[in-house]
């Protein structure tokens, strides 16, 4: 048996374990709204996390391809990033899987030999971690750069509502005369 047919087999109690451990990283009362309230309108947040923790792991079986990995990882990342997340534990989710493969499936690997298997999956999994970051730092540096507009809008709008700033009227150099504003325009005279 491989590998990647255990982890096939087992892919709903996995998912749900990881589900279940991505949930817990949220305030108790947060955790308990998520895991109730199924309705994608109501929960968008617990709704894109059970959607594409799922899509996350077949991709994981398929074998990491960043194209592919990226919009999901970005939909999960994009939600945490503006949470209250230090940057490990906003991409650490990644790495519980591992310890659930462990846990869900350690006899089976030990009994059929899967180490070096488990070995280059978990190397996915690793993969996949590096790619959220780099995700999770495009997100941010997006936070950041709409926080500097808004913040350059609020100062602009207090100086200008405290008549501290005043507009500049165009200034047309060159007139249709030749003249740069009612200055004459000197000539070389040959004598």
């Amino acid at each position: 048996m491989k590998l990647e047919t255990l982890l096939t087999q087992n892919r709903s109690t996995i998912v749900k374990k990881w589900l279940d451990q991505i949930l817990d990283t949220y305030p108790a009362d947060t955790h308990k709204f998520f895991k109730k309230q199924k309705n994608q309108f109501a929960n968008p947040v617990g709704y894109t996390l059970s959607e594409e923790i799922d899509r996350l792991y077949m991709e994981l079986l398929r074998g990491v391809n960043s194209d592919r990995a990226t919009p999901i990882l970005d939909r999960i990342i994009r939600i945490r990033a503006v949470q209250d997340f230090s940057p490990s534990q906003a991409v650490g989710f990644i790495f519980l899987l591992k310890g659930i493969i462990r846990e869900k499936l350690e006899t089976k690997i030990r009994e059929n030999r899967l180490s070096d298997e488990l070995t280059m999956f978990e190397s996915r999994i690793d993969d996949l971690a590096l790619l959220a970051f780099e995700v999770y730092m495009r997100c941010r540096e997006k936070l950041y750069e709409i926080r500097a507009n808004e913040t350059k809008n609020q100062v602009y709008r207090l100086l200008k509502r405290a008549d501290l700033i005043c507009e500049i009227p165009e200034w047309e150099p060159v007139s249709k005369k030749g003249k740069i504003d009612n200055l004459p325009v000197i000539h070389n005279e040959t004598r």
